[in-house]
């Protein structure tokens, strides 16, 4: 079911939902969390239908907001619920002029009493977003490098503003390579890893994310490098990791499959899916509590880590 409220309030909004929930047999109870969306229009359909599937996991009430500053004072909203809203309940909420101005005050009303809040951002977000007005609201916030705005800096930016709460998708497309990684390493035999090679994207902020993690982790320097476009468009291409016996490999065939090689073994191929945006968000909607791995990374990590070896601006 979907109700299109023009030019409406927060609190007819927060009284419609209510109706809706009477009249369509929707019930709020096992909502676990409030989920807002701050984004821009024409990009808010990709981010309700991750929310959506995410929700069949995590049940929760999904708050879109979209500002634009021009124009007259105006609050144009939609509620969706049922089919039209996976597990959750979803309002759209398109605030323009005067009525952009502090989009906190949009959602504090219609958030879940006693629920923890979360906020995302698909693209461009707040220079500080702990220090924004919905980041004050949320116990999580939730960045994505590889979105608008593209810039160089960007994760230096994410290091230089972090707080206990953050997190960016980046950083979340990580967990099979990390898995990978960290399984391999607990085999024997049990030699320490000498160097350590990451070969990614130009486009991918993850490829330094995973140097920086390799960084923490050994406690060795890690060398890592921005592919050609003609080599590699997009993601992570390969690690390498040097022991005395011999190189680890592990290098991505494709979009599903990786090649791992091992001295004095076969080569096999294991499935690396790239990681949906779906799978992303529930993710890191498990935990509510700050991700302290994430934290030391885009600090410590990347404090650590030198620039790429190309001579490609760190970010």
């Amino acid at each position: 079911m979907i109700v299109d409220l023009p030019d409406t309030t927060v609190s007819q909004v927060a009284r419609s939902l209510v109706k809706v929930r009477e009249e369509g047999g929707a019930v709020a109870l096992g909502r676990v969390l409030t989920l807002v969306i701050a984004t821009s229009h024409g990009l808010e359909e990709e981010a309700i239908d991750a929310a959506n599937d995410a929700s069949r996991e995590h049940p929760m009430r999904v708050i879109v907001v979209m500002t634009n500053p021009e124009g007259e004072a105006r609050l144009d909203a939609q509620i969706r619920v049922g089919g039209d809203a996976g597990a959750s309940e979803v309002i759209v909420l398109q605030a323009h002029g005067d009525a952009a101005s502090n989009p906190d005050s949009l959602i504090t009303g219609l958030l879940l009493p006693d629920a923890p809040v979360v906020a995302w951002w698909p693209d461009h977000p707040p220079a500080v977003p702990a220090e924004s007005g919905i980041g004050r609201i949320a116990q999580r916030r939730i960045t994505d490098a590889s979105t608008r705005p593209f810039a160089a800096d960007r994760l230096s930016t994410l290091a230089r503003t972090y707080a206990p709460g953050d997190t960016d998708l980046a950083w979340t497309r990580l967990t099979h390579w990390r898995e990978q990684l960290a399984a391999v390493l607990d085999q024997p035999p049990y030699e320490p890893v000498t160097a350590v090679e990451v070969v990614g994207s130009s486009s991918s902020p993850s490829t330094a994310l995973l140097a920086a993690w390799l960084r923490l982790k050994l406690e060795i320097p890690v060398t890592w490098r921005y592919a050609s476009p003609e080599e590699w468009d997009h993601g992570i291409r390969s690690v390498r990791l040097t022991r005395s016996s011999g190189d680890i490999v592990l290098e991505r065939a494709n979009d599903i499959d990786a090649h791992l090689s091992q001295p004095r073994q076969p080569g096999h191929d294991i499935v690396l899916p790239r990681r949906t945006l779906r799978e992303c968000l529930a993710e890191e909607l498990r935990r509510l509590d700050p991700d302290v791995l994430y934290g030391r990374v885009i600090t410590q990590g990347w404090e650590l880590l030198g620039p790429a070896v190309t001579g490609v601006t760190r970010g």
